[in-house]
């Protein structure tokens, strides 16, 4: 099932294209991500691309793509489509493909993204990829529209957002130890209804979440034309 991700912007058009096609300025806040590079082209060739994502501190999973986008649409919309591969052996992405739409509205820019990809390593690949990958890859999509949108909207630079992220979360943390450590009766029980509250309470408005994105299309998903024009990575 392809995977899809929308958010509602309150930004400039300009400032949004440019935060999500400049790829120094798009791995500052995409997750999945953690260098992008644009390699030398022609003039009138699609935009080919090297990323590469640190799994340890000493182990990367790199991948090459071609990228192409569209900023002048009759409808007022813009379209950047993409095709991507990775051939490391590490990596449970084999190929895949994707899009970003930019809708304006009343209230901001829908920004939004529907992708799909081939996993690796025959039926264990798709077990692992159906239990655990594609799910975090979702989460990990999300979360970063989110904080691309607290970097568009409030100014939080994506550095400064994943700061607050990590210091919610220990605060989360050290709320059940200290519940679990301190109370002498039905500690346990009591841990239980900590970490519940803990996940269930809303973040910090300055905090990006992945639950503030939809994660379902309103009707039929399709791809745009452009990315049929690509070609395999």
């Amino acid at each position: 099932m392809a995977l899809y991700v929308e958010t509602v912007i309150d930004t400039d058009m300009d400032v949004l294209w440019e935060r999500t096609r400049d790829p120094s300025r798009h791995q500052s806040w995409d997750l999945r991500f953690t260098s992008i590079t644009y390699l030398p082209r022609a003039e009138g060739e699609s935009q080919k691309f090297r990323y590469a994502t640190r799994l340890l501190p000493f182990l990367w999973v790199a991948g090459t793509g071609v990228s192409a986008g569209e900023r002048q649409r009759a409808d007022g919309t813009r379209v950047s489509a993409l095709r991507f591969a990775s051939g490391h052996p590490l990596s449970l992405l084999a190929e895949g493909s994707g899009y970003w739409r930019y809708v304006p509205g009343t209230t901001g820019i829908r920004f939004l993204t529907g992708y799909d990809y081939r996993p690796r390593w025959g039926r264990f690949g798709a077990l692992a990829d159906r239990l655990a990958f594609r799910p975090l890859m979702g989460w990990a999509t999300a979360w970063s529209f989110d904080r691309l949108r607290l970097w568009c909207e409030r100014g939080i630079h994506p550095r400064a957002a994943l700061a607050r992220a990590l210091g919610e979360c220990a605060l989360r943390l050290a709320m059940v130890l200290v519940v679990l450590f301190a109370s002498p009766f039905g500690p346990l029980a009591l841990a239980a209804g900590a970490a519940a509250l803990a996940v269930l309470l809303p973040p910090l408005p300055g905090t990006p979440a992945a639950r503030r994105c939809r994660r379902t299309p309103i009707g039929r998903l399709r791809a745009p034309r452009l990315l049929a024009t690509l070609e395999t990575s």
